[in-house]
C-alpha cells in the first residue's frame, strides 16, 4: 500500500490547497495477516501543516515477473507512482521501482518530462503522477496534473499515450467554464484495452466524470460518464468495472462521502457500498475476489483499509 505520508518541518512553499510543507514522510506498507509493516521509507511527502492533504506516494503496482533461469520460482517488480513537486527533492513527480530491503531507485522524471514537453499544451510545468500500471515491458503513468497518460518503457524512456482535452462544463452560476480532466487512475481490462477514470477538476460537477477506454495504438473514447470525482478504478473477476468516487456528492459540496459503483459490461450500475466511505482513495480486488479500500485518504493519522466480498444487488 502506498502511503502519501503527512509532510514535515519544510521548508513550506505554496501548494493547491493552502501551504504544503515538505518532510520524507512517504511510505509503502505491508498488510500481512491483518498486521502492517513499512517496508520502504522516507520518499518525499508534501501536505498540509496538519499533516493532511498529502502529495507523496500515491500508487503502487505489481508486475510478476518468472525468473528464466529458475523458471519454477516467482518474483514481484514493484512501481510507485510518486506526486506532486512544489519544492526541489529527490523523488516526487517520479517513478520509482523498489529494489527490496527497503530500498528504491528513480526509473523515470515525469516531472521533468512534464515541465519540458508539456503534452495538453496547459499548466506548464505542473505534474502530480498518481496511478501507475505496470505491464510486461512498460509502465503506464496517469499524470492527473498533466492531463495525460504516459508510457515508460524498460529502459525508462517516456512517451505520451493520451492527452484528455479540457471540455465546457456550467458552474454554480450557470456560467460555461473550462475545466481539467484529471486523469487519477488506470486499469487493463479483460479485453486488454487501457480504462482510464478522471477526477475532474473545478468547478467538480455531479455527473461530470467520465471513463475512457484506450486501445494500445488509438485515440481515447468515452467507455462510460455521468460519474462523480473518480480516485480509481478496479475490475472484478465477472469483469464488471469497480468505480470509486472520492465525493460522491462533489467535491465542491464539502461533503466527504465516497462510493464504490459497479459497472456491469452489460453497462448495468448498482452502488457497491457508500456507507462509511469518507474521502476514500483507492480500490484493489484481491485474488479471492475480496475487495479492498483505502479510506479516509486526504486526513493524517485516519486512514484505514477496508476488505469486503461484494454480491450483486449491494450487499456486503
Amino acid at each position: 500500500m502506498a502511503e502519501a505520508g503527512r509532510g514535515g518541518d519544510g521548508p513550506c512553499v505554496a501548494g493547491p490547497f493552502g501551504d504544503a510543507c515538505y518532510g520524507p514522510s512517504g511510505a509503502i506498507t505491508r498488510i500481512r495477516n491483518g498486521r502492517q509493516n513499512q517496508i520502504v521509507t522516507g520518499p518525499s511527502s508534501f501536505a498540509s501543516p496538519d499533516g493532511g492533504l498529502a502529495f507523496g506516494p500515491h500508487d503502487i503496482s505489481f508486475r510478476d515477473d518468472r525468473s528464466r533461469q529458475f523458471g519454477h520460482h516467482r518474483r514481484a517488480s514493484a512501481y510507485v507512482a510518486v506526486g506532486a513537486c512544489f519544492a526541489p527533492n529527490d523523488t516526487c513527480g517520479r517513478l520509482l521501482k523498489l529494489t527490496g530491503h527497503g530500498g528504491w531507485r528513480s526509473v523515470a522524471d515525469l516531472g521533468a518530462f512534464e515541465l519540458q514537453n508539456n503534452p495538453d499544451g496547459l499548466h506548464a510545468g505542473e505534474s502530480d503522477p498518481y496511478a501507475v500500471l505496470a505491464l510486461r515491458g512498460e509502465q503506464i503513468v496517469a499524470d492527473a496534473a498533466g492531463n495525460d497518460v504516459l508510457r515508460v518503457s524498460r529502459g525508462g524512456a517516456i512517451s505520451v499515450l493520451a492527452v484528455f482535452p479540457q471540455r465546457t462544463v456550467l458552474d454554480p452560476g450557470g456560467t460555461s467554464v473550462l475545466m481539467d480532466p484529471v486523469p487519477t487512475s488506470v486499469a487493463v481490462g479483460p479485453d486488454g484495452a487501457l480504462y482510464i477514470a478522471e477526477l475532474t477538476g473545478a468547478p467538480f460537477p455531479v455527473g461530470g466524470a467520465r471513463i475512457y477506454r484506450l486501445v494500445p495504438g488509438g485515440t481515447p473514447e468515452v467507455y462510460a460518464d455521468g460519474f462523480t470525482n473518480v480516485i480509481d478504478v478496479a475490475f472484478a473477476r465477472d469483469g464488471s468495472l469497480l468505480v470509486l468516487e472520492m465525493a460522491k456528492n462533489s467535491l465542491a459540496s464539502g461533503d466527504p462521502a465516497g462510493a464504490l459503483i459497479r459497472l456491469a459490461p452489460d453497462g448495468s450500475r448498482e452502488t457497491v457500498l457508500d456507507d462509511g466511505l469518507v474521502s476514500p482513495a483507492a480500490v484493489v480486488v484481491g485474488r479471492d475476489g475480496s475487495i479492498y479500500i483505502s479510506n479516509h485518504g486526504q486526513e493524517a493519522e485516519k486512514g484505514e483499509v477496508l476488505r469486503f466480498r461484494a454480491h450483486h444487488g449491494g450487499g456486503h
